[in-house]
């Protein structure tokens, strides 16, 4: 189970309706559903995954999140998840109005650029960092926008979307990131998760 599965458990509430955008084979509802009694859903653009998603009982659409978001109503839901994704899409402005508008508030995890291992591969080798975070290389990654925490922490700004919390996470263990340490933590953490509203 990926690490940041156990933070975003924490971070929902139980008994709300959650979105999980990007749902991949379904362990994050699964999740949920079991230790949260939420009424969850998924998007996801892989055929296969969504087959999968299905076979264990679990309520997915095949679509992709760029342009299937605007098929839900404002407000149906009280949580959208986003995972590890925002720097997969083409417009990642477009997503998180889409994400605001559907759910009441949005979480969502970023691989962070800005880490430390990143920056010295670059340094040192002048390639495109693999890592455990960020497996593929340059020519086969999904990622089209290297985004960093502190990236992530400016968007907020021009988008103007408050976050609500975030948070860092370093070798599995989970810090909150502020004003103060956001230089150490977007150096050290590998992943950056946020709870934003509009």
């Amino acid at each position: 189970m990926k690490s940041e599965y156990k933070i975003i458990k924490d971070i929902i509430k139980e008994n709300t309706r959650v979105l999980d955008v990007g749902c991949d084979d379904g362990t994050l509802m699964e999740l949920l559903k079991k230790n949260k009694n939420v009424d969850i859903r998924g998007i996801e653009i892989s055929k296969e995954k969504v087959q999968i998603c299905i076979a264990k009982g679990l309520t997915v659409l095949e679509g992709n999140a760029e342009l299937d978001l605007k098929q839900f109503p404002n407000h149906s839901f009280d949580y959208v998840v986003l995972g590890q994704t925002l720097q997969a899409f083409i417009n990642p402005e477009i997503v998180i109005k889409e994400l605001l508008r559907v759910g009441k508030k949005a979480v969502i995890t970023i691989p962070n650029f800005g880490h430390w291992k990143v920056r010295l591969n670059l340094l040192t080798k002048g390639t495109m960092p693999v890592t455990k975070n960020l497996p593929n290389n340059w020519y086969n990654t999904p990622n089209i926008h290297m985004c960093t925490i502190k990236d992530f922490v400016k968007f907020s700004e021009i988008m103007d979307f408050k976050i609500y919390k975030s948070l860092a996470l370093m070798n599995k263990n989970v810090t909150n990131i502020n004003n103060h340490n956001l230089f150490f933590k977007n150096l050290f953490a590998e992943l950056g998760i946020f709870l934003i509203e509009r």
